[in-house]
């Protein structure tokens, strides 16, 4: 496991697109923008020095999360596995930074953000699911007013002074 592992504070510099691979994963990618910024004793401010690009890719349920809540502009802190890729274009040596992110969150020291989380869809049963050895009033042909369910008051077994000290 000789991965590259690094995180990245940045700009979201191109809006997520999201697809399904041939596999039917979901993905989605966009540009994040870093921007180096130095000190500037001449001048006494801080300025802007260079750039770096990276192509962040998402997969699965983080990727339909990212689509869903990062948008062009955004500071985002990114974490994943760093992939330099050399391609040749056009007779050109190319090379690309790629991130395949395992987490990607908006960066909290230069904003706010509101979390939502989300559960995953559960199957509807087919049939309705009915307690073994129990007949419903529909099932017994009870007339209506006889299907409200009677309301009794559940009583707590008493418990001795020693075991109901221990239960709390």
């Amino acid at each position: 496991m000789n991965e590259t592992l690094v995180t990245v504070v940045g700009n979201v510099a191109t809006q997520p697109d999201f697809r399904e691979s041939a596999n039917g994963a979901a993905v989605s990618r966009f540009r994040l923008a870093a921007t180096v910024r130095r000190w500037d004793r001449g001048r006494e401010e801080w300025a802007d020095a260079y750039t770096s690009f990276y192509t962040v890719w998402a997969w699965r349920a983080l990727a339909a999360n990212v689509v869903a809540s990062v948008t062009i502009g955004e500071p985002v802190i990114v974490q994943g596995r760093l992939r330099i890729q050399e391609q040749e274009r056009e007779g050109k040596r190319w090379l690309s930074a790629d991130i395949d992110a395992t987490s990607i969150g908006h960066d909290l020291a230069r904003g706010t953000s509101a979390f939502r989380r989300v559960s995953p869809a559960r199957p509807l049963p087919l049939e309705p699911v009915r307690m073994t050895g129990v007949v419903s009033p529909v099932d017994a042909g009870e007339p209506l007013a006889a299907r409200e369910p009677a309301r009794q008051s559940v009583q707590e077994p008493a418990r001795e002074p020693a075991e109901a000290a221990t239960a709390l």
